[in-house]
């Protein structure tokens, strides 16, 4: 297994080298810059989703059920992204030991079969709506839906155990560096290449043939049915497929094509570092879909699209609300002080001459009593 490191940290570690003018570019600056875009993005449309299907749990669907752990694997993706970011931002160099590096690689890793997984549970909850709307509730129940997010969660972690294994740290002398390796930059492709062939059959080709075979027939139904109701659910379809096409899709084709041109060309240079770039940019793009997703919640009927709109509109009116009222606050204290003072003023007003007339009296009456003493005095 040595071997195989030296030969895996050739290829690491030219990507920190010198001479690597674009694939420095890329890993240094576009990386961390598309994910930090991503990470600011995602997480308020994750949370802000998360948040508004919690509500819902209790007593929701099937279609929130999905929806509920497609936002929770978005968050724990997001969660993890800012230790990648700050990986590329200080040039490739991993600070947090080896079993760190593992974690973040696999995280990063399941994430991607969970949201495939996920997305293709909806198109077929969809499939189901449209095809067999009488027969759906009784196919896909509540508590098999349930049963069915459990064994998505198990499977996309048994397809991810394996990065585990093909993750190390490795130090680059050139430069003085500790890059975290993971396994589709490896120079020996055996592993690395069964790996990503399986995980591609088992995690992407079989939910897109699925995918497939769900949209196809859901149009020719909709064609025949020409039902308007029905529409929401053909275009969350569409928007599965699109997703599909533009992320998954050229991720899967770029990764094996990177390991199988280590296999083919192993001295050519110039043709891995053009496979490993396609990949590094395909990660950027992939990583989208962690802001794309939340776009099926518009999918999830009225009630939800209906709480979604309250809730933004709820949050829209306190951010109005309350410089108004603070304003109103200001004012109401301002007034309030002001007739305080024209009250006070006004009292004083009012005692003054009282107590200049008892003045004068008790004077006058002083003055009254000291010349009847006097008359008295004299008699």
């Amino acid at each position: 297994m040595a071997s195989n490191h030296t030969l895996a940290d050739t290829v690491s570690c030219s990507m920190t080298a010198p001479g690597q003018g674009v694939m420095r570019f890329v890993q240094f600056f576009l990386m961390p810059g598309f994910f930090l875009g991503v990470l600011i993005l995602g997480v308020p449309l994750n949370v802000f989703s998360l948040w508004v299907f919690s509500r819902r749990l209790s007593r929701s669907n099937r279609t929130i059920l999905f929806l509920h752990n497609l936002a929770m694997a978005d968050t724990f993706w997001l969660l993890a992204l800012p230790f990648l970011i700050q990986y590329h931002l200080v040039g490739m160099q991993w600070s947090l030991g080896l079993p760190f590096c593992k974690v973040i690689r696999l995280l990063y890793h399941n994430y991607f079969y969970l949201s495939i997984f996920f997305v293709t549970c909806l198109s077929v909850d969809r499939y189901l709506a449209i095809v067999h709307p009488l027969r759906s509730p009784v196919l896909l129940t509540r508590r098999r839906a349930v049963i069915l997010c459990i064994s998505v969660w198990l499977l996309a972690l048994a397809l991810s155990i394996p990065v585990g294994q093909l993750t190390y740290t490795s130090h680059c002398e050139h430069n003085n560096r500790t890059v975290c390796i993971i396994y589709v930059f490896m120079d020996e492709f055996n592993a690395s290449l069964l790996y990503s062939l399986s995980c591609s059959c088992l995690g992407f080709f079989f939910p897109f043939i699925a995918l497939s075979y769900c949209y196809i027939h859901s149009v020719c139904h909709l064609r025949r049915r020409a039902d308007p109701r029905l529409r929401g659910l053909a275009w969350e379809l569409g928007v599965a497929m699109v997703i599909f096409g533009l992320f998954y899709l050229p991720y899967h084709l770029s990764r094996n094509a990177a390991i199988i041109m280590t296999a083919l060309v192993p001295q050519d240079s110039s043709a891995k570092e053009a496979a490993y770039l396609a990949f590094s940019l395909e990660m950027c793009v992939c990583s989208l879909s962690s802001c794309t997703n939340p776009l099926f919640s518009c999918f999830a009927g009225r009630p939800v699209r209906r709480e979604l709109r309250s809730t933004l509109m709820r949050l829209w009116k306190k951010r109005r609300v309350e410089p108004q009222t603070k304003q109103k606050k200001e004012e109401r204290n301002t007034s309030e002080v002001s007739t305080v003072t024209a009250s006070k003023a006004e009292t004083g007003a009012k005692i003054k001459p009282w107590s200049s007339t008892v003045t004068v009296k008790l004077v006058h009456s002083r003055g009254l009593v000291s010349t009847l003493t006097a008359e008295a005095q004299s008699r």
